[in-house]
């Protein structure tokens, strides 16, 4: 009998009708998926059941993978690896079509390490149908002029549309997590910013954020010391807080910055 690892952050999806709500939010016949932590495998069956072209699926739990094997043999190929150590674009030729119950604990890291590392001429992915804790979904949703606005909201919308499915209760999973999840579906935007380095931004709404509470005036200093031009330029108070601003501010900051070192 298998059982979850709480050191690896495994909640299973036990639910029919979730998992069939997953299975249904895009078409799958004829695509390449990718599944990450597939756990005992309950979603990859009903997706195999929507005859994709192949799941790839990414087990780090070596007793899963080996589960895994003796349950679908040859009808998915297993990927027994840590999915932070991984680089999707030597999985397949095609584009894939990701499906994740995201441990929660490596959640955001996961989806940081996609969104900064994407290849901004060709995203190995056409979509991500994701599951967070919904404390995190609701940060990664969450507009300017609201507490829960943040950096992972301003890095997650930078170069996908994302939407939310469902909220999912913690009597859909065993063990039963003590908090809710929520499903979301990420879209890559065509039109979006392009850094020298990503990471720039990672920057930015790092420093911003530290004192979320406080005036930007400190931050932006540090940033562009001495330097008013580009907040009148970009039509910055800098009397506001970090919520306050917009992404496609965030986005024109890091912009200016990265001229600025040029």
């Amino acid at each position: 009998m298998i059982k979850a690892k709480k050191s690896l952050g495994q909640n299973f999806l036990v639910d029919n009708n979730i998992i069939k709500r997953i299975a249904e939010v895009v078409a799958i016949e004829n695509k390449t998926l990718l599944e990450v932590g597939p756990g005992t495998g309950n979603l990859t069956s009903v997706l195999l059941e929507k005859k994709p072209k192949e799941i790839f699926a990414v087990e780090k739990d070596d007793n899963l993978a080996l589960f895994l094997k003796e349950k679908f043999g040859n009808k998915i190929h297993i990927i027994n690896k840590d999915i932070l150590g991984l680089n999707e674009n030597l999985i397949s030729s095609e584009k894939l079509l990701v499906f994740g119950n995201l441990p929660y604990n490596i959640s955001t890291e996961i989806l940081c390490k996609w969104i900064l590392n994407i290849n901004d001429k060709d995203f190995w992915f056409t979509n991500l149908i994701l599951m967070f804790q919904k404390e995190v979904a609701d940060r990664i949703i969450s507009k300017y002029d609201t507490s829960k606005y943040g950096r992972l909201s301003i890095i997650a919308n930078w170069k996908l549309d994302i939407k939310k499915i469902i909220d999912i209760k913690p009597n859909c999973f065993n063990p039963k997590p003590k908090v809710d999840s929520t499903l979301l579906f990420f879209t890559p935007k065509k039109n979006f910013y392009k850094f020298k380095n990503p990471l720039n931004l990672e920057k930015i709404t790092r420093i911003f954020f530290s004192q979320r509470r406080k005036m930007i005036k400190k931050p932006y200093n540090q940033l562009f010391p001495d330097n008013l031009d580009i907040s009148k330029k970009l039509n910055i108070n800098l009397n506001l807080r970090p919520q306050n601003l917009n992404f496609e501010t965030y986005y024109q900051l890091t912009n200016e910055y990265e001229k600025l070192r040029s």
